[in-house]
């Protein structure tokens, strides 16, 4: 990878989404790097609940999750 797609790659925003099982457009999506990690340490308390409710309830309630590109605002 040159210094180009790796600056690129590096301002690209990426997101974690949890799709939900039952409800078309529902469910959760939180900043992660490209390889889908997210950084608890970054994510108000609200959000880390979220997250934490969102992995436990993989194949119950959310799809597994898929690391896409970030929609800006």
């Amino acid at each position: 990878m040159n210094a180009s797609q790796m600056a690129q790659r590096q301002s690209t925003s990426y997101e974690l989404r949890f799709r939900s099982l039952f409800n078309a457009g529902r469910g959760y999506a939180f900043p992660c790097s490209a390889a889908g990690d997210v950084n608890m340490d970054t994510l108000s308390d609200r959000a880390r609940n979220n997250y934490l409710y969102a992995r436990i309830g993989i194949g119950r309630e959310f799809s597994v999750p898929a690391v896409q590109l970030a929609v800006a605002a």
